[in-house]
């Protein structure tokens, strides 16, 4: 079967944003006050085929700069999914975390695997590090929706953790957070 066509049938199943780390219990009440931007693009714009995921573009993570961070921030983390997946829950792309809250940006390829300064838990396939937009062809635009948290204190876990796993583990210690989001489609 053409996965062009599976995609089309597929078009109006969407995960949606119900589930995204912005709505879990450890960011109730966190003010927005992180600027996080991308010199690749801008937010709720076309992120570019580098970006796209393997067999599609390069994978390599975007650039990305942050801005007010929060006094107090003893690391930072990034959170990458996408809620248009037709999937019971949005597609974790990436988790990223014990960033040290000095840095400013990452560069370009800069969340790769096997990125230094940075740990990783697990996306929704089970991979580390950052894995670019792959969606279905013929589905339409999906969003990419990055989250950087800042955390009053250090993450401590013992492997690498999926994601309800990693935000109820940082549950009372998130003290701002911004968002960037980027789509991608596949004709």
């Amino acid at each position: 079967m053409n996965a062009r066509w599976i995609g089309r049938i597929l078009r109006g199943v969407r995960a949606g944003e119900r589930h995204c780390a912005s709505n879990h219990a450890a960011l109730f009440g966190v003010p927005e006050v992180i600027s996080l931007k991308s010199e690749w693009f801008l937010n709720g714009k076309e992120m570019p085929l580098r970006c796209a995921g393997i067999r599609v573009g390069e994978n390599i993570s975007p650039p990305l700069s942050w801005s007010a961070v929060p006094a107090g921030t003893l690391e930072l983390a990034i959170i990458m999914e996408d809620p248009d997946a037709p999937l019971p829950r949005p597609f974790v792309h990436m988790i990223a975390y014990r960033i040290s809250p000095d840095k400013s940006s990452v560069a370009e390829g800069a969340l790769a695997h096997e990125a230094v300064g940075v740990a990783f838990g697990r996306s929704t396939a089970g991979a580390q590090g950052y894995m670019g937009p792959r969606p279905v062809p013929g589905h339409g635009p999906h969003r990419y929706i990055f989250q950087m948290l800042a955390l009053n204190h250090r993450t401590a876990f013992s492997s690498a953790p999926k994601l309800k796993a990693f935000l109820d583990g940082i549950s009372g210690t998130v003290i701002g957070w911004g968002m960037l989001v980027g789509t991608y489609e596949r004709p």
